[in-house]
């Protein structure tokens, strides 16, 4: 959904990439408007070689041998998966994802190094009475343990037990509202009516006599049951995401009040498990990073600095689709330091490689690949063998890289790697991790808030916020738009509460007045979003005479642009990004 502003008065378990990967994303890589200090590079870069020194951070011995709480998470293909892991990780409680076809013999040979206290089943774009549905081994249910279903595992639950699952009469997607019909167990200390996030087709309608319905809605008759002498509880909406008001206190319940967990895992234990599976992976060997500059791949880059020392090389890869300035920021700011830090000019390469491609998808697979074969130059150099990449989850999961989820666009890093590598192993150590899980381990690991708080840029860069085929006109206009979008929102101090601001330079051209004269030029799209997590975001509420001024800014100044439009919409129904 948009809204003109033109001129007008306005009326309302495996590791990194080139990270200029923005939400993550979208791709969250490289960083916003701020991005372009020397300051801050400076001080990132100075971080980077304290790393192999005294200053490392250590975990002891001892607490890595910690038998964690843990809640194991099957993943039946939901989007929202991986976000209730970190959910629990937020609570102190360790969480791992696991597939949804795990059997009783696997949980309980995993109990042998965690202590399994519960199971929850996430959601997943399926429907549980289609023939090649993902599946619950109905075992698991006996074993004892407490378990969560939401949203898809609350209907698979409901019909293992022979309830009954229909499509439902109203479909549900967004937010609604629940009549709390029982406050007990997981919906302990609610309300009688809760404002929740649904995102269903299907619908449980009865259940045996041994459960109970907790809560419902009008068109929903059972949107939370339990089972009355089990720890066996399902809900119909999604209480991992922001949208559900009371969301963390329901899933508090299910891990401290049901499971009886012990809040003894801490964020430093995973930054200690990255540093040690790198090590593991590439041994004695050497391996190349791509090197942004944006938050992802600078945790990455300090974390196998960390792990590999002198045997790791930073890649910057110029492909000429950065912001304003950015990549002499870079170039000044790590040339002048002692690192195995290559920068490779591929501009050329690059803008010929999509000459005459519009498909995003096609843009995307072939920045992809083109990294790669940059990537593999330069190992060749260095003598490395393994590459290590800032992919965090959003990026997986918007690539539909998981058995039973739906792919919504492919992130270069992720489905847009070519099939043939030659590298032994592509490492991502923040695999798992969302933005700012992200940020977390940054602090921790003492990068300058330069870094820290920098909005995600996608890897392809530019490349995919220009709608249609690239042209040196349309980099030169999107690149100016895009300056002077982080300017003023930088320069009204928006910029720390918003996820991301940019342009998008779209395909459309619109008539225009200029000087009393006819012109006929680009429409301009301006995001800006506001997020936690990049999973969900809603579209920022930027004050009417910042827009004005943008909008007055950019058809000044960029003659070729005649409309400036502002999107509200929120993700979802869209992504972030436009491609």
């Amino acid at each position: 959904m948009l809204l003109i502003i033109s001129r007008l008065r306005l009326y309302k378990f495996s590791f990194l990439r080139v990270e200029w990967n923005a939400e993550g994303a979208e791709k969250a890589g490289c960083a916003g408007g701020k991005l372009g200090t020397h300051a801050g590079l400076h001080s990132y870069t100075t971080a980077i070689l304290n790393y192999g020194t005294s200053s490392q951070i250590s975990v002891s011995h001892s607490k890595m041998q910690t038998r964690y709480d843990t809640i194991l998470v099957l993943d039946f293909g939901g989007q929202y998966c991986h976000l209730i892991g970190r959910r629990v990780r937020e609570h102190g409680v360790y969480s791992e994802i696991v597939p949804q076809d795990i059997t009783p013999d696997e949980v309980k040979k995993l109990n042998e190094k965690l202590n399994i206290k519960g199971l929850i089943l996430s959601g997943g774009p399926s429907s549980v009475y289609e023939p090649n549905a993902p599946r619950l081994d109905p075992k698991i249910l006996e074993m004892n343990l407490p378990v969560l279903g939401l949203c898809y595992g609350h209907q698979l639950v409901a019909q293992l037990v022979n309830g009954k699952v229909e499509p439902a009469v109203c479909k549900e997607y967004g937010v609604a509202h629940v009549d709390i019909d029982n406050p007990v167990g997981v919906l302990e200390g609610l309300s009688g009516k809760e404002k929740v996030w649904m995102s269903h087709g299907d619908t449980v309608f009865s259940l045996p006599p041994e459960f109970e319905v907790l809560a419902h809605t009008e068109s929903c008759p059972v949107a939370a049951f339990r089972h009355k002498t089990k720890p066996i509880y399902g809900l119909q909406w999604h209480p991992e995401v922001i949208h559900t008001e009371n969301g963390m206190r329901m899933l508090r319940n299910f891990i401290f009040e049901v499971c009886r967990c012990e809040a003894n895992w801490q964020m430093g234990d995973i930054i200690e498990k990255m540093v040690s599976e790198l090590k593991a992976e590439v041994g004695e060997g050497k391996a190349i990073i791509g090197l942004s500059g944006g938050i992802d791949s600078s945790v990455a880059t300090a974390l196998a600095a960390q792990a590999l020392d002198d045997r790791l090389t930073a890649v910057f890869v110029d492909h000429g689709f950065m912001r304003e300035g950015e990549p002499e920021a870079i170039r000044d700011a790590f040339q002048k330091f002692k690192i195995n830090f290559v920068i490779a000019d591929a501009q050329d390469r690059f803008i010929a490689k999509l000459k005459g491609v519009t498909d995003p998808e096609k843009k995307r697979k072939i920045i992809g690949e083109e990294f790669i074969r940059v990537f593999e130059e330069k190992a060749e150099t260095a003598g490395a063998d393994y590459l290590v990449q800032g992919t965090i989850y959003p990026d997986r999961i918007e690539s539909g890289f998981r058995k039973h989820s739906d792919k919504i666009k492919t992130h270069h890093n992720v489905a847009g790697l070519p099939a043939k590598i030659k590298f032994k192993k592509i490492l991502e150590p923040l695999r798992d991790l969302y933005k700012d899980e992200v940020r977390k381990v940054a602090k921790m690991l003492g990068l300058p808030k330069e870094i820290v708080n920098r909005q995600p840029f996608p890897g392809p860069g530019l490349a995919v916020r220009i709608i249609g085929e690239l042209t040196e006109e349309k980099v030169r206009i999107a690149k100016k738009a895009d300056r002077i979008v982080r300017e003023e929102i930088e320069r009204n101090r928006l910029d720390e509460r918003l996820w991301q601001y940019f342009v998008v330079l779209t395909d459309t051209k619109a008539t225009g007045v200029k000087g009393d004269t006819r012109a006929y030029g680009y429409v301009v799209a301006v995001r800006a979003a506001e997020s936690r997590e990049a999973m969900t975001a809603s579209f920022a509420q930027i004050p009417y005479n910042v827009l004005e001024t943008i909008s007055t800014r950019i058809t000044n100044e960029i003659p070729e642009v005649t409309r400036v439009v502002y999107d509200i919409t929120h993700k979802p129904p869209a992504t972030i990004e436009w491609e």
